[in-house]
């Protein structure tokens, strides 16, 4: 049990690594070249099984504003002493012909946007909050993160199993573990990232020059369409309506840092 406990906090302690968006220790014990080629891998992969959009108006648009967000983020990093920081990402903006209201990124700057999106984002603006909360993720290695604490977590179960000697026991740890790590470790953590992501694309984009103040109101289309929800406490989300006060009161912060880049006016 001594053998596993110091594993645990050596893992620890190499997982800690420093978010140049908000200057706090993250875990991730994983490095660009151990998520980038699976991930681009599996990006392509998914390509391939999907409708490709190209060669509209549209596949244009989430390309150009794309391109305006991650040089918008560029600008910031080699402002704030990372000049670096983005050398191993390869950005690339795809429209996939979906219903579903979603966009995702992989790790590295792979970035799908949804069909189903667009009529909520309505305009090239809308497009540039959830391009810069999709930036943002990439950005701040949210996917490293989540496989670092889903390696933790298996550890704190194995080490459960491996302290415990009656399997009744073991049971019970098991089934208490698995409810117990999801609520109150992993679920909060998630919407943590979301959180973060919305915070940090929040200024990136008013920094490419696009109003901030649309993003509270894209979520307030985002509520609108909703259907039903799940629970704040069991979804690896925000509620729309703490993205909504959330992101009102991060306004002033996103102008504020545009300004120290010569950014006054926005679309």
């Amino acid at each position: 049990m001594k053998k596993v406990r110091f594993l645990l906090v050596f893992i620890l302690f190499l997982a800690c690594k420093t978010n140049p968006f908000t200057g706090k220790s993250t875990l991730n014990m994983y490095q660009n070249s151990d998520m980038f080629p699976t991930a681009f891998a599996q990006y392509d992969a998914f390509l391939k099984s999907n409708t490709v959009i190209t060669g509209t108006a549209d596949a244009q648009r989430i390309t150009e504003v794309g391109q305006r967000i991650a040089k918008a983020a560029e600008r910031w990093l080699s402002a704030n002493g990372y000049p670096q920081y983005l050398r191993d990402y390869r950005w690339e903006y795809t429209l996939v012909e979906d219903k579903t209201i979603n966009a995702w990124c992989m790790p590295g700057g792979k970035i799908v946007f949804y069909t189903g999106i667009l009529p909520v984002c309505q305009d090239e603006t809308g497009i540039a909050v959830v391009m810069g909360h999709e930036v943002a993720h990439a950005l701040a290695d949210h996917g490293a993160q989540r496989m670092t604490a889903q390696t933790l977590q298996q550890a704190g179960l194995v080490a459960g199993n491996v302290a415990l000697e009656k399997d009744t026991d073991r049971a019970l740890f098991n089934a208490a573990y698995g409810v117990g790590s999801s609520v109150g470790v992993m679920l909060p953590f998630s919407r943590s990232h979301e959180s973060e992501a919305d915070k940090i694309g929040l200024k990136i984009m008013a920094i490419a020059g696009y109003d901030p103040a649309e993003a509270p109101e894209l979520w307030r289309r985002m509520k609108a369409n909703a259907k039903g929800g799940t629970p704040e406490i069991l979804s690896t989300h925000p509620s729309n309506d703490r993205r909504i006060s959330d992101l009102t009161q991060w306004v002033p912060e996103a102008r504020a840092e545009a300004q120290k880049f010569g950014i006054t006016t926005f679309q």
